[in-house]
C-alpha cells in the first residue's frame, strides 16, 4: 500500500468513526451551521452538499476560506478550548446533509480511543497545511498570485478534463472569486478580463474553463504541492 493509500484509509476511518459519534442533520440552502463568535458546542462532519466556511474583517469584507463538500470537518477548531466560540462562519450552499458531534463527548473519546486520537490528529495537520499554503499564496503572491492560485486550487477541486480545457464544475461570480481572494471584485474582473484575452481562460455562464492552467503555474512559482494539499476544500 503506498502513502496515497493509506492516507485515504485512514480518512475513511477517521469519517467512518465520527459518524458513529454524532446526529445527523438535514440543513437547507441559505443556513448557517454556526456563525462567527457564537457559543460552540458542536462540529460537524459533512455527508453531502456544500458549505462555505468565510470570515469577516474589521472592515466588514467577507473573505472565503473553505469551500466544503462531501467528507470534510467544519467547526474542529473549537476543540480543546476554554468557553469555545465559532471563529468563523459556515453557510450551506446547497440542501445538505452533516453529522454534528458533541464537542465535549468527543474530547472524551479522544482521550479514551487512540486510534480516533491519532486519525484525527493526522487529519488536522493535513488541514492546517492546507490552510498555511492558502495564506501563503495570499500574502506572498499578490492579487494576482492569489486568484491564479484559487482558479488552480478549484481546478484541483472542482475541474473536469475535456478536449478544450479543465471546467470548473461550480459556478462561481467576480465576487465569490474576489472573496476567496481577500480582495475587491472590480480587481478581479479586471484580472479575469486579461486572462481570457490571454485565452488563458474563457467563462460560460458563470462556469469556468481553464485552457492553459500551465500558465497560471508558470506564473505563480508554482511547486507542485500534491492534490491533497492544494485545493479549496
Amino acid at each position: 500500500m503506498n502513502k496515497q493509500q493509506m492516507e485515504n484509509q485512514h480518512t475513511s476511518e477517521l469519517i467512518e468513526l465520527l459518524q458513529k459519534a454524532g446526529r445527523t442533520i438535514d440543513v437547507k440552502k441559505g443556513a448557517f451551521l454556526f456563525r462567527e463568535g457564537q457559543s460552540a458546542s458542536e462540529m460537524f462532519l459533512i455527508l453531502s452538499g456544500k458549505i462555505q466556511i468565510s470570515k469577516m474583517n474589521a472592515e466588514g469584507q467577507e473573505l472565503y476560506l473553505r469551500l466544503c463538500s462531501a467528507n470534510e470537518i467544519v467547526g474542529e477548531l473549537t476543540l480543546f478550548t476554554e468557553d469555545p466560540k465559532y471563529i468563523f462562519n459556515s453557510k450551506v450552499l446547497v440542501d445538505s446533509t452533516v453529522v454534528a458531534i458533541n464537542l465535549t463527548s468527543l474530547e472524551s473519546a479522544l482521550f479514551q480511543n487512540s486510534q480516533l486520537a491519532y486519525l484525527f490528529l493526522k487529519w488536522m495537520n493535513d488541514h492546517f497545511r492546507r490552510t498555511i499554503t492558502k495564506f501563503r499564496d495570499l500574502v506572498l503572491f499578490g492579487k494576482k498570485g492569489a486568484l491564479y492560485s484559487t482558479l488552480i486550487r478549484l481546478s484541483n477541486s472542482y475541474g473536469i478534463e475535456k478536449e478544450d480545457g479543465i471546467h470548473i464544475s461550480v459556478a462561481l461570480t467576480n465576487q465569490d472569486l474576489a472573496n476567496f481572494c481577500g480582495t475587491a471584485r472590480e480587481i478581479v474582473s479586471r484580472l479575469l478580463a486579461d486572462l481570457k484575452k490571454k485565452r488563458v481562460i474563457s467563462i460560460d455562464q458563470k462556469m469556468i474553463i481553464i485552457h492553459n492552467i500551465e500558465y497560471l503555474r508558470r506564473e505563480n512559482d508554482c511547486e507542485n504541492c500534491p492534490i491533497s494539499i492544494c485545493n479549496i476544500d
